[in-house]
């Protein structure tokens, strides 16, 4: 097997028992998580800053929606949007980690490793869900004293399902950084210009039920909308269909994410 460097055909370096990779999938993918998780670790104030965003849209949110619904807004509603716009924002951003180590050479040194191309992309994307996780629990906590009592159950199939829109999310975020290489503001116009639409259209913080026709109609074909429902569900304790297609919207996801961020990591 060779590999194309600078227009070089290089051999590329086997094992002893003729493998190319002496780890299996999921020793591959936490040697990655474990990497992208070090910095995080040894710099929490990272998480602590994380959870700006969704305490600022609580405390600016919450008494504004309460009074459109005259004071009477169902935080099952409200909090489960809150926790899917979170991991909606982390994980569109982890391409511009990519491109941080493109400009500081780390990702090619990366490529060079005995590591298979999807776990670069689900154990950087898996590390997202960290914070993602402990700012779910910080937002949960401080709801609780408003009335908000989540399933516990329904909740870590929930958090099960973003883990999932994450990583095929995250994948698709390092696609991006990819095709655009060290356009930093290529990379930033094209991730703000589906994500607000992504976002508005999913339903997460304001109702489409009252919205023109097209939109609902748009808003059918959006994955996310689909994933903000599931979690409403499953956090208010309904194991139904809306769970269910939410998972499905989360695979999908999933699939199509791995496969063109694969692609863009080999093409690499």
């Amino acid at each position: 097997m060779t590999t194309r460097t600078d227009h070089t055909t290089v051999p590329t370096p086997r094992l002893r028992n003729g493998r190319t990779h002496p780890n299996n999938v999921q020793a591959d993918v936490w040697l990655v998580f474990l990497r992208e998780l070090r910095p995080v670790l040894r710099d929490p104030l990272s998480i602590v800053f994380g959870l700006l965003q969704p305490l600022v849209f609580v405390g600016l949110f919450m008494p504004l929606l309460s009074s459109f619904s005259a004071g009477e807004l169902d935080l099952h509603w409200f909090v489960p949007g809150v926790l899917v716009m979170v991991s909606l924002f982390a994980t569109a951003s982890t391409g511009s980690n990519l491109q941080f180590d493109m400009h500081t050479g780390a990702h090619e040194r990366t490529l060079v490793l005995p590591l298979r191309r999807g776990p670069l992309l689900i154990g950087r994307a898996l590390k997202e869900m960290v914070p993602l996780t402990v700012q779910a629990c910080v937002l949960i906590l401080i709801t609780l004293p408003f009335g908000f009592l989540p399933n516990p159950v329904g909740a870590l199939l929930g958090l099960v399902i973003l883990a999932g829109f994450g990583v095929g999310f995250g994948a698709l975020s390092y696609a991006l950084a990819l095709a655009v290489k060290n356009q930093d503001w290529m990379f930033w116009t094209i991730q703000q210009a589906v994500l607000f639409p992504l976002m508005i259209l999913s339903g997460m913080l304001l109702p489409l039920e009252q919205g023109p026709g097209w939109m609902r109609v748009v808003a059918a074909f959006n994955p996310l909308s689909y994933i903000v429902e599931a979690e409403r569900a499953l956090f208010a304790g309904r194991f139904g269909w809306e769970a269910v297609w939410g998972a499905v919207a989360a695979a999908v996801v999933v699939l199509i994410g791995l496969f063109v961020g694969t692609r863009a990591m080999r093409r690499a």
